[in-house]
This record gives structure tokens, sequence and C-alpha cells, in this order.
């Protein structure tokens, strides 16, 4: 699940959610704003059952993934957009 709030300014605060246990282990979120770095955004676990990681991102197109144990990349179907390279999140400039 995917959530943002407008913060001062054009960026946005994108929260990234997922069930704690699904799937079991670390998850982390990569892509475009953090140079696909494994660990650098990693999901933390909330007393509601939930996991999740927020980052500020500027206005632009970014693209990610959820990178879990072993290796196993996985999308988010709350994206914007999905496609074979991931998901996409579009921050628009408000006037």
């Amino acid at each position: 699940m995917l959530r943002n709030a407008r913060l001062f300014g054009p960026k946005r605060r994108v929260t990234f959610s997922l069930p704690l246990d699904q799937p079991d282990g670390p998850v982390s979120v990569v892509g475009s704003f953090n140079d696909w770095t494994p660990g650098v955004h990693e999901l933390q676990p909330r007393r509601d059952g939930t996991r999740t990681v927020s980052v500020i991102l500027p206005p632009g197109t970014h693209r990610f993934r959820y990178l879990g144990p072993d290796g196993h990349w996985f999308d988010d179907t709350d994206a914007h957009q999905v496609d074979h390279d991931g998901g996409v999140i579009r921050i628009d400039v408000l006037h």
C-alpha cells in the first residue's frame, strides 16, 4: 500500500506499507530515489500489524520495487503504474 502526503513546497512524503509477515523477513524499498541500494529504506514493524518506511520525494517520476529475503523482488499493485521494470510513482508539481 502506498500513501503520500504533501509537505511544504513541491515535495511529498510517500509511505510504503506491507503486512508484517508477507513476505517473512526483512524487506527494503529500492528505486531510482536511492540508487536501487538495498537496506537504505528498510520497512520497520508498526503496532498496527504492518511495516512501513517513508521517503521524501521531489516532483517527477520515480521507479521502485521491493526486495525481500533471498533476493526476492516484488512489486506494489498500488503504484500509479506497474510494468516489467517495477512500479512507478508520479509526484506532480502543485501550483
